[in-house]
């Protein structure tokens, strides 16, 4: 068996072949662990807007684990662009480590050390884009 080289990929894939749309997990898991973020979600569009945002943060999290094309930089965008809202800047880093969870949950057996690790490395790199993002 080959090893792929992009594991967040891989694990993304993985999880693409057993679940069809990744958003109801991911924010049942963000609303679990914060539950003050439902209210930011408007009810006419929140489906919508969570679907958006999600697929935002995957592309994100594709390109800041592989070319690096620059789509990654949305992160720091988005951060900024929530400071208006009053967003506090540790629900960004802990939304991209729901999705990491997320993923784990998916994979079961198959989320494998190496997988683990590789997310990990990237959940630091995203804190620290996060944090030296201006307000």
């Amino acid at each position: 068996m080959v090893t792929p080289t992009n594991l967040i990929q891989h694990s993304l894939e993985l999880a693409a072949e057993r679940c069809e749309d990744l958003t109801p997990a991911v924010y049942r898991r963000l609303f679990r662990k914060h539950p003050e973020t439902e209210a930011m979600f408007r009810r006419e569009s929140g489906d919508l807007v969570k679907g958006s945002m999600l697929a935002l943060a995957i592309d994100a999290i594709l390109d800041l684990a592989g070319e690096r094309n620059g789509n990654f930089r949305m992160i720091e965008c988005e951060v900024q662009s929530h400071d208006a809202y009053g967003t506090p800047r540790k629900l960004f880093s802990d939304f991209f480590a729901v999705i990491a969870n997320t993923l784990r949950d998916i994979l079961g057996s198959d989320w494998s050390p190496e997988i683990d690790q590789a997310w990990r490395t990237l959940l630091s790199e995203i804190d620290c884009l996060i944090s030296r993002t201006e307000s």
